[in-house]
Protein backbone atom coordinates (compact mmCIF):
# COMPACT_ATOMS: atom_id res chain seq x y z
CA UNK A 1 0.00 0.00 0.00
CA UNK A 2 1.40 3.41 -0.91
CA UNK A 3 0.09 5.18 2.17
CA UNK A 4 1.88 2.91 4.67
CA UNK A 5 5.49 3.52 5.57
CA UNK A 6 7.99 0.74 4.88
CA UNK A 7 9.47 -0.80 8.05
CA UNK A 8 13.26 -0.58 8.14
CA UNK A 9 13.88 -2.85 11.16
CA UNK A 10 14.30 -6.09 9.23
CA UNK A 11 18.02 -5.65 8.54
CA UNK A 12 20.60 -8.42 8.41
CA UNK A 13 23.26 -8.36 11.05
CA UNK A 14 26.84 -7.70 10.05
CA UNK A 15 28.04 -10.88 11.80
CA UNK A 16 25.93 -13.06 9.49
CA UNK A 17 28.45 -12.48 6.71
CA UNK A 18 31.38 -13.85 8.74
CA UNK A 19 32.55 -17.27 7.66
CA UNK A 20 34.33 -19.81 9.81
CA UNK A 21 37.94 -20.30 8.79
CA UNK A 22 39.07 -23.90 8.58
CA UNK A 23 42.67 -24.95 8.74
CA UNK A 24 43.81 -26.69 5.55
CA UNK A 25 44.51 -30.44 5.80
CA UNK A 26 48.10 -31.47 6.38
CA UNK A 27 49.90 -33.25 3.57
CA UNK A 28 51.45 -36.33 5.18
CA UNK A 29 53.97 -38.71 3.68
CA UNK A 30 53.35 -42.45 3.80
CA UNK A 31 55.60 -42.87 6.85
CA UNK A 32 53.93 -39.97 8.70
CA UNK A 33 50.50 -41.39 7.86
CA UNK A 34 51.40 -44.81 9.25
CA UNK A 35 52.66 -43.20 12.47
CA UNK A 36 49.63 -40.89 12.72
CA UNK A 37 46.93 -43.55 12.16
CA UNK A 38 45.31 -45.17 15.18
CA UNK A 39 44.60 -48.88 15.45
CA UNK A 40 40.97 -48.37 14.33
CA UNK A 41 42.10 -46.53 11.18
CA UNK A 42 43.73 -47.64 7.96
CA UNK A 43 45.91 -45.85 5.43
CA UNK A 44 44.68 -45.88 1.83
CA UNK A 45 47.41 -45.37 -0.75
CA UNK A 46 46.50 -44.52 -4.34
CA UNK A 47 48.67 -43.04 -7.08
CA UNK A 48 47.09 -39.63 -6.46
CA UNK A 49 46.69 -39.49 -2.68
CA UNK A 50 47.41 -40.95 0.74
CA UNK A 51 44.31 -41.05 2.97
CA UNK A 52 43.66 -42.04 6.57
CA UNK A 53 40.18 -43.42 7.19
CA UNK A 54 38.31 -45.51 9.73
CA UNK A 55 38.28 -49.26 9.17
CA UNK A 56 34.56 -49.43 10.02
CA UNK A 57 32.88 -46.53 8.21
CA UNK A 58 29.40 -46.83 9.77
CA UNK A 59 29.31 -44.99 13.10
CA UNK A 60 26.74 -47.35 14.66
CA UNK A 61 28.73 -50.44 13.71
CA UNK A 62 31.89 -48.76 15.02
CA UNK A 63 30.19 -48.12 18.40
CA UNK A 64 29.14 -51.78 18.59
CA UNK A 65 32.70 -52.87 17.82
CA UNK A 66 34.16 -50.58 20.52
CA UNK A 67 31.66 -51.88 23.08
CA UNK A 68 32.54 -55.48 22.20
CA UNK A 69 36.27 -54.76 22.55
CA UNK A 70 35.73 -53.05 25.92
CA UNK A 71 33.81 -56.09 27.20
CA UNK A 72 36.61 -58.42 26.08
CA UNK A 73 39.30 -56.30 27.74
CA UNK A 74 37.38 -55.89 31.02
Amino acid sequence: NITKEKKLTNMRSASADNFENLTPPRKLTLEESLEFAREDECVEVTPGAIRIRKVELDQKERAKLYAKLRRQNA
